[in-house]
């Protein structure tokens, strides 16, 4: 693993490379809203995802940076998404590229490509996108998405409380580049109950291969 640091802004960010031997690959990986980018389960799917040849590069936002609890205006956070881009392709120019995140990042993320294309990607995986809150379904989270120009891969649990999927699957069919990838059993945070028979390690592994085989093709 190696660390990173890039400037958005002028907020001075950190970033983390994880790149495996042979990789073939490089996902820029955002956090979700409430858990930076050593949070333990985005450890363990960027562990996850070098085990598919893919490498990751996450990186904070600046509020997370910065250790404030009230997240970044979106200008703030769009100006994050593209300057870790940027960093990555740095890192790794060789490597084609992937852009996406958990949740609220990966959601950052599509913003900015429907604001403006981000060079060089070529499509975004999308770590359970927060379609609405919690108890409260709608659709106007989705509004910007006709306007990204790249292949999305939507993964999303069956049991996820932020995405209704009698919602989101009517979004996703009107998208002419878009994949929705149903993970069984899962919430928003990809868990699963004992009793579906798989553990959360399945799903991280699920999960991986799903990006590592799009992203292969896109």
């Amino acid at each position: 693993m190696r660390e990173v640091a890039f400037s958005a802004g002028g907020a001075q960010l950190d970033a983390l490379l994880l790149r495996p031997e042979g990789a073939r690959l490089l996902y820029v990986l955002a956090h979700g809203a409430g858990a930076g980018m050593r949070h333990a389960w985005l450890q363990r799917m960027a562990e996850a995802l070098a085990g598919e040849g893919v490498a990751t590069f996450r990186y904070q936002f600046p509020y997370m940076q910065a250790g404030r609890r009230r997240i970044d205006p979106p200008e703030a956070l769009h100006a994050a998404v593209r300057a870790a881009v940027a960093a990555a392709q740095d890192a790794a120019p060789e490597l084609p590229v992937i852009a996406g995140g958990k949740s609220f990042g990966g959601r950052m993320t599509t913003q900015t490509q429907a604001e403006a294309p981000l060079p060089g990607v070529r499509g975004i995986a999308l770590l359970g996108f927060p379609l609405h809150p919690a108890g409260a379904p709608s659709v106007k989270r989705a509004e910007h998405l006709p306007r990204v120009d790249v292949p999305l891969l939507f993964m999303q649990g069956t049991r996820d409380e932020l995405a209704d999927l009698s919602l989101l699957r009517p979004v996703v069919e009107k998208l002419p580049r878009a994949h929705l990838r149903i993970i069984d059993g899962a919430d928003h945070s990809f868990h699963v109950l004992k009793r579906s028979g798989r553990t959360d390690p399945d799903v991280l592994c699920e999960l991986a291969r799903a990006v590592a085989e799009w992203g292969g093709v896109v």
